[in-house]
């Protein structure tokens, strides 16, 4: 009993300090990122990628690596860029580079792992994005990528300050904020209940730690944050830093759905290079890492660790508190959202089943794909719920055409 209530008091302890460490740098990322989301418009990023050069491949990366999207929301935000005539070397390399970092997970990268992984994350990403839209330009023809019916992309109106604020600490929150919970529990977790040098004690390659990550990361949905606390509380029980940052790169940049989309709208050759290009690089990055000697597990042990009698700064409680209240309130409206559709229908409202969606972005891709469409007054798209309702009296055969057009799934009425 006494062991049980130590172990229970070490966990709640390293909860506190990673929570603690994170959420100033956390605050202030997603902030940046409404910025950057509300004043940048999308045809600002198309202007720069519809080149069919390097130049815009090397764009794609550079604009794509401060965007927080994940995985499955970066696909309809290529396939809008795609509409807008973006090459598909510079779809590759957004699609490759984007959802592996981002504003947030780099201040938040630093945080945690220090200021050597929060350079070596972004300038991965870019390298990689960079080399995966040059091998698509030279060995996918044009006619190799799928045709897709165009969406428009409609300006948000209302003030901008409560945009900002609306998509950093409620809609980003809503996005990540279970799996951002998640990655700081498990790492509590890994921290207190698995011995010290565990990933030593199994496998000293560290070829074989980063072949394992890639086969726990790669298939599953990770955000490029809250993959951070999960990936420094395994340096400190042994995993190399290149497998460490394996799992950094492969984890986010990619997952079984997104395989599934990108393979409907890109095409088999287009899948298959981008898979491999972010496998390979991650691989050859974590190599590479590793060959450096440089001890980046120091900086972790100092951010993660603290003694019991130590406790974080006031500011840092604080943030601590504001982000935790932030994220149960954005998890308690996604829950309620599930029950919204419910109610009694007017008889013009037809609610849709649409799978797939994943995140806000999501939910914005799908509204925007059928908004347009005749008979469409209104709609809305809500990614917990998996459906997607129409006011009006558009056909069904029309909005499949619509949804299917940027690589959801429908599955007609609910």
């Amino acid at each position: 009993m006494t062991n049980m209530i130590i172990d229970l008091k070490s966990f709640f302890i390293s909860l506190l300090n990673v929570v603690c460490e994170m959420a100033p740098y956390l605050l202030l990322g997603f902030f940046i990122a409404g910025v950057l989301h509300v004043f940048v418009p999308q045809r600002f990023y198309a202007n720069y990628l519809s080149r069919n050069n390097k130049f815009s491949v090397l764009w794609a990366a550079l604009l794509g690596v401060p965007l927080p999207l994940c995985s499955c929301g970066v696909i309809p935000t290529a396939i809008g860029l795609r509409n807008e005539k973006a090459s598909k070397g510079a779809i590759a390399s957004f699609l490759i580079a984007t959802p592996q970092t981002g504003i947030d997970s780099i201040l938040a990268t630093f945080s945690l792992m220090g200021l050597g992984f929060a350079i070596i994350r972004p300038v991965a990403a870019l390298i990689t994005g960079v080399c995966g839209g040059l091998l698509v330009n030279r060995l996918v023809r044009e006619d190799d990528i799928s045709s897709i019916d165009n969406c428009s992309c409609e300006v948000e109106s209302g003030n901008r300050i409560w945009r900002v604020l609306r998509y950093a600490y409620y809609d980003m929150l809503r996005d990540i904020g279970l799996r951002l919970l998640i990655g700081l529990i498990v790492a509590a977790l890994i921290q207190v209940a698995v011995p010290d040098e565990f990933f030593l004690s199994f496998g000293s390659q560290p070829l074989l730690q980063m072949l394992v990550i890639l086969i726990i990361a790669v298939p599953m949905y990770i955000c490029s944050t809250g993959s951070i606390p999960v990936a420094a509380a395994l340096m400190m029980k042994g995993l190399s830093p290149g497998a460490a940052l394996v799992m950094l790169m492969a984890g986010p940049a990619v997952n079984l759905a997104s395989i599934l989309v990108v393979h409907k709208s890109m095409g088999r050759r287009f899948t298959s290079i981008y898979l491999m290009t972010i496998v390979g690089f991650a691989v050859l990055f974590g190599l590479l890492l590793n060959a450096t000697g440089l001890d980046f597990a120091v900086a972790v042990q100092d951010a993660c660790c603290m003694n019991e009698s130590a406790m974080p700064s006031v500011f840092k409680i604080v943030c601590a508190t504001v982000l935790t209240l932030l994220i149960i309130f954005a998890l308690m409206m996604k829950f309620f959202s599930k029950f919204t559709t419910k109610k009694t229908l007017a008889p013009d409202v037809t609610i849709y089943r649409v799978e797939d969606m994943h995140c806000s972005h999501c939910e914005a891709a799908v509204v925007r794909a059928v908004e347009d469409l005749p008979g469409v007054e209104k709609a809305k798209a809500s990614a917990s719920a998996n459906s997607l309702t129409i006011k009006g009296t558009a056909t069904e055969e029309a909005i499949r055409a619509a949804v299917e057009g940027i690589g959801y799934t429908f599955k007609g009425r609910k």
